[in-house]
């Protein structure tokens, strides 16, 4: 049989010298953008959608050296390399510095910071390796990345796919300029309907306790409950699923006609990156314990105990993020940071050692998450995995465009957190983990955790690896966003209709939809963001 000799497309590397010089140039501003945001009004929004729309402009630029830039996959990089750029620097790295400064010891910054750097590049490099399997599919929804690509591809190709798109984006600004989370009610028209019921009634619970109940979740630790045993269970599934042998008769990777067992990844690559991972994080966390002198604060029972509860806390609080991004396209890193803290409370960790362990739990899930989407946003600009050697070469080289950006982050943070923090700019979350190791932690709040950990166990177990069921509602739980539940809701029932009415054609018009609505959210929040740090 002839070979087939068309030329294969090749993806543009991460390292040409007009595309590296600026991705350091807009990591630098992502980094400095995420730092700002984060310490005065206490959240990150994402940049990938203002990343895409740069290049965009860019190629437009009437000059020859920017024609490049007409690429979709230089478009990607660029995106890629400002919103690692931005969540490194803000989530990864600020928040866990400024946790020791909030306990007013300074003496942990510098220790704090290698950590969770460290912990940073093992974050990434893993969900690098796990993206493309069975517990981390590129099929998943991943809607933040979904927003991007039809952004890019709308922006190249235009036609119908264009107005749509451009419609979506304008019902997306001036629904979340009244208000309504537009991100929340554009994943449920392409998310898994079952997690993302269980997401809405969470938040819808969350929102309504108060009044229908005369009680605070929250401050009853129901949702910390919910997600412990949601996760317990969780972490035993995964294992499930790279542990179960294979049936003779199933269908081999690559399969045209099961897609689901066509994965990058296969369960022993999976399992043998798992346990990797497990091993990077017990070492990062040894560096951490050495640096932050934990050595002389503890004996070497209780050091030896903290290693192991550090490198699993990370492990595992970087799956759940996994998951809830993956899902939902939000992830409560924070909330499962300080269930990792309330729990080191109660072993009895002492404060020095608190505070280097929610850091870095918090510097482990924002990069997993945040390089899933940009993942995803390749993955569907390369052909959904069609031309698979041109699928592999774009995700490395998305890869290795985020490592740089995570490397300007590190370095733009290690040299401007001493001009933050003195002016007295921290992370406001920061002050709620300081004040919960100074208010300390009691039997009833065990008791708690350990009641609601029962239900949350159960809704996971029964709505299995694939609904996620107890992840997401805890993950709702977690999450204050006033409305969100509605709109959650209300696009489920929307898509569900539309779907009885139009059949499976109309899936493509519901997702290009959607990515308008998901897109127009971000740029409305990154321009709201800035106008918001302008008047302070």
């Amino acid at each position: 049989m002839q070979k087939d000799k068309t030329p294969r497309e090749k993806h543009p590397s991460a390292f040409e010298p007009m595309t590296l010089i600026l991705n350091i140039a807009l990591s630098v501003f992502g980094a400095m953008i995420g730092m700002q945001l984060i310490t005065s009004l206490g959240v990150t929004p994402s940049t990938s959608i203002i990343g895409a729309i740069a290049a965009m402009l860019i190629a437009r630029i009437p000059m020859e050296i920017f024609s490049k830039y007409r690429s979709t996959h230089r478009q990607n990089l660029v995106q890629t390399s400002i919103s690692s750029a931005t969540f490194g620097a803000a989530n990864s790295l600020l928040i866990p510095i400024g946790i020791p400064f909030a306990m007013n010891m300074p003496e942990l910054i510098i220790p704090m910071l290698i950590g969770a750097g460290l912990a940073m590049f093992v974050d990434t490099a893993l969900l690098y390796k796990l993206f493309d399997s069975k517990i981390f599919p590129a099929s998943g929804t991943w809607a933040p990345g979904v927003a991007t690509a039809e952004a890019i591809i709308a922006g190249d190709k235009g036609g119908k796919r264009g107005v749509l798109l451009g419609v979506g984006t304008g019902a997306g600004l001036l629904g979340s300029y009244l208000g309504i989370s537009m991100s929340a009610f554009g994943v449920a028209f392409i998310g898994n309907i079952w997690a993302l019921t269980m997401f809405g009634i969470g938040l819808l619970l969350r929102q309504y306790s108060v009044p229908l109940f005369n009680q605070d979740l929250n401050a009853l630790y129901i949702p910390h409950g919910f997600m412990i045993g949601a996760g317990i269970v969780a972490l035993f599934q995964v294992a499930f699923i790279i542990l179960k042998k294979k049936k003779p008769a199933a269908a081999t990777a690559g399969n045209a006609n099961n897609p689901e067992d066509s994965y990058t990844q296969n369960e022993k690559t999976t399992s043998r990156i798992l346990g990797l991972g497990f091993v990077a994080y017990l070492v990062v966390a040894l560096i951490v314990a050495l640096a932050g002198g934990l050595m002389t604060d503890m004996s070497f029972g209780m050091l030896i105990g903290f290693l192991l509860f550090a490198a699993f806390a990370a492990y595992v609080h970087e799956l759940i993020v996994g998951i809830a991004a993956m899902h939902s396209g939000w992830f409560p890193a924070f909330a499962i940071a300080l269930i990792t803290l309330i729990i080191g409370m109660m072993i009895g960790f002492p404060p020095v050692a608190l505070a280097l362990l929610v850091g870095f739990s918090a510097a482990t899930g924002p990069a997993f998450a945040d390089m899933g989407y940009d993942l995803k946003t390749g993955y569907i600009l390369r052909g959904q995995g069609a031309d698979a050697a041109l699928e592999v070469d774009g995700r490395k080289q998305q890869y290795i465009t985020g490592l740089i950006a995570f490397g300007v982050a590190l370095i733009t943070v290690a040299f401007s957190y001493q001009s933050f923090f003195s002016q007295g700019l921290i992370p406001p979350v920061d002050k709620v983990y300081a004040s919960t190791i100074a208010a300390g932690t009691s039997p009833e709040v065990a008791k708690q955790l350990f009641l609601w950990a029962i239900p949350g166990a159960l809704l996971q177990l029964i709505g299995g690896s694939n609904r996620q069921l107890g992840v997401m509602f805890a993950t709702g739980l977690l999450i204050l966003n006033p409305n969100a539940g509605w709109a959650v809701l209300a696009g489920i029932l929307i898509r569900f209709v539309v779907l009885k009415v139009k059949g499976k054609q109309a899936e493509s018009t519901l997702s290009i939809l959607a990515a308008g609505f998901i897109a127009g959210d971000a740029i409305y929040s990154f321009c709201n963001s800035l106008i918001k740090f302008a008047k302070k």
